[in-house]
């Protein structure tokens, strides 16, 4: 038996058969980026959420971890929504030209995948937000996230429903278009004023390097004094061949940090640099539990900051007495 949509059908009014391959990447693609786009959508407003109703006890230590979801949903949004909505725009065209693509069984099948993938969002959705409210998150950040999912799953679900039951594409796909295209600029000019520019980014960055750095130099001088029952005259003194550590400069001048002795005895010193922005509360620096730096404060403002230490005997006794 002939495979009928591989052969020519009068109705396409191009006289060749069905270009099958196309169609099932065409809608696939789709598909794909749709969900991709609702999914980056639903994070950005819920970081949005988190951001305008902090919760100190679900949000401590979330800080570089919620920027880093804002920054690659921002991403993903920007590339992923536009191919979306030029691949709808192309296969409406390809559906006023060949009618037969609109009535094919692999866009009825994806089409029918979306709403039960939608179905299920909302299912989960609604799961979810009991089991939010019971782990004691607050009520209104566990209703505004529901609502954004029921929104966004429930619009996915009305305009496909709608769209499945049609012979001819439907009038509202323009301002379907329209509509999402204004919600995704809007949250993508938010997750800017979130996130600041690359350039802010950038300068973030630096800061983040130069607290890991001045952690490990930390551990370094608690080592020296492990060992040699003193505090070391200089940066230099910690650089050891042996291990192959070498005291970091500042990643962005190129400068050694500083490093000020206040009181030899008391194995008192201070670690200076300077920073372009203030720190989050919300960012555990990389390195916060490494030799002598347990329960340490690295919260800084911008400018030229030090962080005075003074190193306890009994917890970090020297070397020769731990063995004995």
């Amino acid at each position: 038996m002939e495979n009928t949509e591989s052969m020519p059908n009068p109705s396409t009014g191009s006289g060749r058969g069905r270009n099958i391959p196309r169609d099932l990447f065409l809608h696939l693609l789709a598909v794909v980026t749709l969900y991709w786009s609702a999914v980056s959508f639903v994070t950005l407003v819920w970081q949005f959420i988190n951001k305008i109703f902090p919760d100190t006890l679900k949000d401590m230590y979330a800080g570089d971890y919620r920027l880093g979801l804002i920054r690659f949903s921002v991403s993903a949004i920007i590339i992923v929504f536009p191919v979306f909505i030029l691949v709808s725009w192309y296969l409406n065209k390809i559906y006023r030209r060949e009618a037969v693509v609109r009535e094919s069984k692999i866009r009825k099948w994806l089409i029918y995948l979306t709403l039960f993938i939608a179905s299920l969002v909302i299912i989960g959705d609604l799961i979810g937000t009991v089991n939010t409210l019971l782990n004691g998150e607050i009520t209104i950040r566990f209703i505004l996230k529901a609502l954004s999912v029921l929104l966004v799953a429930g619009i996915i679900f009305g305009y496909y429903l709608d769209d499945v039951r049609r012979e001819t594409p439907t009038k509202s796909a323009k301002y379907f278009a329209w509509g999402t295209g204004v919600l995704v600029l809007a949250v993508i000019v938010g997750g800017f004023f979130a996130v600041g520019s690359p350039a802010t980014a950038r300068l973030m960055q630096f800061d983040q390097q130069k607290v890991s750095d001045l952690q490990g130099i930390q551990s370094e001088i608690v080592s020296y004094w492990q060992g040699k029952e003193k505090l070391p005259a200089a940066l230099s003194d910690l650089n050891d061949p042996i291990s192959g550590y070498k005291a970091p400069v500042d990643p962005q001048t190129n400068a050694s940090y500083e490093y000020i002795i206040k009181d030899a005895a008391n194995l008192s010193f201070e670690l200076c640099t300077t920073f372009n922005k203030p720190s989050s509360k919300n960012i555990v620096p990389v390195a916060l539990y490494s030799a002598g730096t347990i329960g340490q404060n690295w919260e800084h403002t911008a400018g030229r900051v030090c962080f005075e230490r003074t190193i306890d005997k009994q917890l970090y006794p020297p070397l020769n007495k731990i063995k004995q």
